[in-house]
């Protein structure tokens, strides 16, 4: 494949968008049908978020669902796609010399699979995960999506799936639709106009720009992976903001595309 694929973030929000149609889902149903079609997905979700390096190597990973509450319809979904063996060894090998397990015990968790059944309903793309290794630092972070940079070149999706406002202890649960608040407007405003701008490697440092950046990101799992897909692009092609969007007042939906 000689197009270079884009690189791309996404806002997953709440595990129910997997059985939901709203505006996020239809945008990602879109998004699947106008991005140039990918040989595979390799995901970066919050939800491996584990102190150590690892790609899933399986052949099948499995469907999991790692959340509490929610309806029994959600835990009846099940997302096959298959795995991508000789992609996981190609991650491993960009990464060398940093020690990268191939596992064979973790799967696609909601992260991945809430966004990919709808950007790709058939299961019909292969799919790795590559972890988060929670011990290394955001710059650690974003210098693993440089070394990933090559997998766009070669039909490979770079998805980044977490949350760029993602502040649990203040979303509202109820049905009664939340504003948001002023604090995750104003982060998400300059994540917006940075992300786009030469001062893009502030965001890397995020804790750095303010309170507000602080209440948006109280922990660092949801953020992190943004800084995938910014690392595998470049600062000379577009970026887009596919999906837009609060939800709970505290989570932010939005999407970057790069490329």
């Amino acid at each position: 494949m000689s197009a270079t694929l884009p690189a791309l973030f996404v806002g997953h929000g709440n595990p129910m968008n997997a059985i939901r149609v709203n505006a996020w889902t239809r945008a990602w149903s879109e998004l699947g049908a106008q991005l140039p079609r990918p040989r595979a997905v390799l995901s970066v979700s919050a939800h491996w978020y584990v102190p150590g390096l690892a790609a899933t190597a399986m052949p099948q990973p499995r469907t999991i669902h790692d959340f509490g509450g929610f309806p029994r319809e959600l835990y009846a979904v099940g997302y096959p796609a298959r795995g991508d063996t000789a992609l996981a060894r190609r991650v491993q090998e960009l990464l060398a010399p940093l020690p990268l397990d191939l596992d064979q015990s973790w799967g696609l968790d909601h992260g991945t699979w809430s966004v990919l059944c709808h950007m790709y309903p058939q299961a019909d793309v292969p799919v790795v995960q590559l972890s988060i290794d929670a011990r290394q630092s955001p710059q650690f972070h974003y210098e693993l999506g440089v070394r990933l940079r090559p997998l766009r070149d070669e039909g490979v999706l770079i998805l980044g799936s977490g949350d760029v406002v993602h502040n649990l202890a203040l979303y509202s649960w109820g049905e009664r639709e939340q504003p948001p608040f002023a604090w995750a407007v104003r982060f998400e405003a300059l994540l917006r106009a940075r992300v786009s701008s030469a001062e893009r490697a502030s965001l890397i440092d995020y804790e750095a720009l303010g309170k507000d950046a602080q209440l948006s990101a109280p922990t660092p799992e949801h953020y992190l992976p943004l800084l995938y897909p910014m690392g595998a692009s470049v600062l000379d092609e577009p970026v887009s903001f596919p999906v837009e969007g609060f939800d709970g007042g505290s989570i932010s939906m939005l999407a970057v595309q790069f490329g």
